[in-house]
């Protein structure tokens, strides 16, 4: 059964701290507004898929008491950075195999300041869901007094500045491009505009990689809303329908840990699949997209999923971006929103903003962001641990 999103909503991502909301006030924002968008009222919702990391248990139900006390199942999801996509794909699930026809896709995260961790308890690495990713790192690179996931996609980027030949001006590019991006975006966390040199420049995180070619932690929820075929004809919603053409989720193989190469252990591998899942089932390729919103959590991830989705053969990624490709005028343009870098990341809701950002860019409702002429879109979110979704998107009923 066709699937289409045909509402979608998200808070401007904040710094942490600097706003004074709950993650209920934020949710209840995303919500709202994705129901809004689409006209139709939450009583009419069916299911609830809701995604956060930093929260705790059953706080979905708490967040969407605030839309309405209906009574409908809620579904609390967690998976990393992937969490927002994550709960996308069961609505999508959910209306696909029929079991409903309207479900509300909700991501939200209230962070604190400062770095993430490596997601061990108590600082055992040990009982970390990504101990095995980190030995891999360890065992190449050693461990180092930096910010855990800071340091695992530095090692992925030196490797790649060794295997290939990649610059740190081609990773600071990345940066360059998604800071000027996000400079037309008025919900994105930050606005400013960096040149290359002012990106390397800045504060060393953990080499090569700057501050400015990190992504923060942020606060922020984003929605959408995935009714079916039925649905949209029932309520007269050709219009505002963007169809989930198709989307696949991965988590890591053999491959991800056999090379001892952190390139792989961060998600090139298990992003590659998505992907090539994705074309197999829609019948598209890349040559067939207009807009993408990848996942930039570090300026290296957006190169090695440009390689990942096939928009360039391995190791090109930095002359790909470096040939402005990749921005308005070039082939593609990638991360109109500012990306993770620049618009934020608030890890529950980063694959729904994606989401909505890509709606509006093919419904032409992006203003100053418009991408001219997009009518299929690709989302791409990972979560370290591991988890990569796809998703392809098209214009219309």
């Amino acid at each position: 059964m066709k699937t289409y999103i045909v509402g979608v909503g998200m808070t401007k991502f904040e710094k942490p701290e600097t706003r004074d909301w709950s993650y209920g006030d934020m949710a209840k924002e995303a919500g709202a507004a994705a129901l809004a968008d689409a006209g139709v009222p939450y009583e009419r919702v069916q299911q609830v898929a809701a995604g956060y990391c930093f929260q705790p248990s059953t706080a979905g139900q708490r967040a969407v008491y605030g839309l309405g006390l209906t009574g409908v199942p809620v579904y609390n999801v967690s998976n990393n950075c992937a969490t927002g996509s994550t709960a996308l794909m069961m609505a999508r699930q959910f209306v696909a195999g029929g079991a409903s026809d309207c479900v509300l896709a909700l991501g939200f995260e209230k962070m604190t300041r400062g770095a993430l961790g490596g997601g061990a308890s108590g600082g055992d690495f040990a009982s970390s869901p990504v101990a095995r990713h980190y030995g891999v790192m360890a065992a190449r690179h050693g461990f180092a007094a930096t910010p855990p996931t800071a340091q695992i996609f530095g090692n992925a980027a030196r490797e790649h500045m060794e295997r290939y030949g990649t610059t740190e001006a081609q990773l600071a590019a990345v940066a360059a491009k998604n800071h000027r991006h996000s400079a037309r975006n008025p919900r994105a966390q930050f606005q400013d505009v960096y040149t290359v040199e002012e990106i390397l420049a800045a504060k060393t995180v953990h080499a090569p990689l700057t501050r400015l070619q990190c992504s923060p932690t942020s606060d922020g929820a984003a929605a959408a809303l995935v009714v079916s075929e039925r649905f949209v004809d029932a309520h007269g919603l050709g219009e505002r329908a963007v169809e989930i053409v198709a989307q696949a989720m991965t988590t890591d193989t053999e491959e991800s840990f056999a090379s001892g190469s952190c390139v792989d252990v961060v998600g090139r591998p298990m992003s590659r699949e998505a992907a090539l899942q994705v074309y197999e089932t829609s019948g598209l390729g890349i040559d067939d997209v207009d807009v993408i919103e990848l996942h930039d959590c570090f300026s290296i991830n957006e190169l090695l999923t440009y390689e990942a989705l096939g928009m360039c053969e391995e190791g090109a990624s930095g002359k790909l971006v470096e040939s402005g490709a990749t921005t308005y005028g070039g082939r593609w343009v990638v991360n109109p929103s500012g990306g993770l870098i620049s618009k934020g990341h608030p890890l529950g809701a980063t694959g729904l903003a994606q989401a909505a950002e890509l709606v509006w860019q093919l419904r032409g409702e992006a203003d100053d962001r418009q991408v001219a002429g997009a009518s299929v879109g690709l989302a791409h979110n990972i979560g370290l641990g591991g988890a990569a979704v796809v998703t392809l998107l098209r214009r219309g009923a």
